[in-house]
């Protein structure tokens, strides 16, 4: 999930993280309870019968907590080649590999803007790798929080806001009742799925997003394969 113009996430995955499955076909009790809570999104869903709303991750690296951090700071206002661009660029800067938090600690803060961060997004990183250094986030931790205390713990980290923050409950964690506030992508694919001759509003898309309780994270996935796609 990158801000801006997306799909809508220690090494990247380290010697001892198993190697990534395929993704799965949507669950077919959150696939039914969409269909009929919305006709809209019943439409998208029967244009895809077999629709895997994790396969796009197949592109990317597999990622641990750290890694879909870098990931989901990387593609703040970006979009979705851009970020990857920057990823592989850091990622020729470590051996082919995402850095592990100590390893970003110790490399020169110059690595990060020659790979393409701002200078604020290097600063952001570098905040997320002490904390994964000291202890204060890691990744049983985190996948222990519920939605709401990943949220208030990742925000305190300056340049983390509600939808990176999200992003990574939606990457790393695949909760299943995540909305991204704030997309731009998702705004637009609101607009065209549910006719509105205007960028809907957040409140809008609030509106909207209410019936898909508790599988909204199913509930944008569809929606950002229909404005990335090319299906109606």
């Amino acid at each position: 999930m990158i801000q801006g113009e997306r799909v809508p996430t220690a090494k990247t995955m380290s010697m001892q993280t198993p190697p990534r499955k395929g993704a799965a076909i949507a669950d077919p009790d959150a696939r039914e309870f969409l269909r009929e809570a919305d006709p809209v999104l019943a439409r998208l869903i029967d244009a895809r019968p077999d629709f895997r709303p994790r396969a796009w991750m197949e592109e990317l690296p597999p990622l641990d907590a750290f890694g879909t951090l870098i990931f989901q700071v990387a593609g703040q206002q970006l979009s979705v080649s851009s970020t990857r661009a920057i990823i592989s660029h850091l990622r020729e800067r470590f051996g082919g590999q995402m850095p592990s938090p100590a390893e970003l600690l110790a490399a020169d803060p110059q690595v990060l803007r020659d790979s393409g961060f701002s200078a604020r997004k290097g600063q952001t990183l570098r905040a997320l790798a002490e904390r994964f250094v000291d202890g204060r986030l890691s990744d049983e931790a985190l996948a222990r929080m519920t939605d709401d205390e990943v949220e208030a713990t990742l925000t305190e980290v300056p340049g983390i806001g509600l939808w990176t923050a999200r992003g990574f409950l939606l990457v790393a964690l695949d909760r299943p009742d995540v909305f991204l506030t704030g997309d731009l992508a998702l705004r637009r694919a609101i607009q065209r799925a549910y006719g509105f001759d205007h960028l809907p509003t957040e409140d809008e898309v609030a509106e909207v997003s209410d019936r898909w309780r508790p599988y909204r994270s199913l509930a944008v996935s569809y929606l950002f394969a229909s404005e990335y796609d090319g299906q109606p």
